[in-house]
């Protein structure tokens, strides 16, 4: 019963954790591209532009390694906890 209770909040801090992480990485990215386009567009005011550069880049952005990465928020929890329990119970 334990392992159980311990499997359902390990994952519920394994989503919350990979939520945050998600939504960081995302704004970060964002904002980059934001301040890559002032930097290219010095005083541009069309928003119409702006907007499909930031789009395009948060669509090579989805496409890329990073967000693939941040799923090691569930990876590498589960090999921790089982490398504990290998080691306390086989050594």
């Amino acid at each position: 019963m334990g392992f159980v209770r311990l499997t359902i909040v390990g994952l519920i801090v394994m989503t919350a954790a990979y939520f945050l992480i998600s939504l960081y990485s995302r704004s970060v990215r964002r904002e980059k591209l934001e301040k890559r386009w002032a930097a290219e567009h010095p005083g541009a005011t069309d928003m119409a532009a702006r907007a499909a550069y930031v789009e395009k880049g948060m669509a090579e952005y989805h496409a890329s390694l990073r967000p693939k990465l941040i799923l090691l928020v569930y990876v590498i929890p589960v090999i921790v906890v089982a490398a504990i329990h290998i080691v306390t119970t086989y050594y």
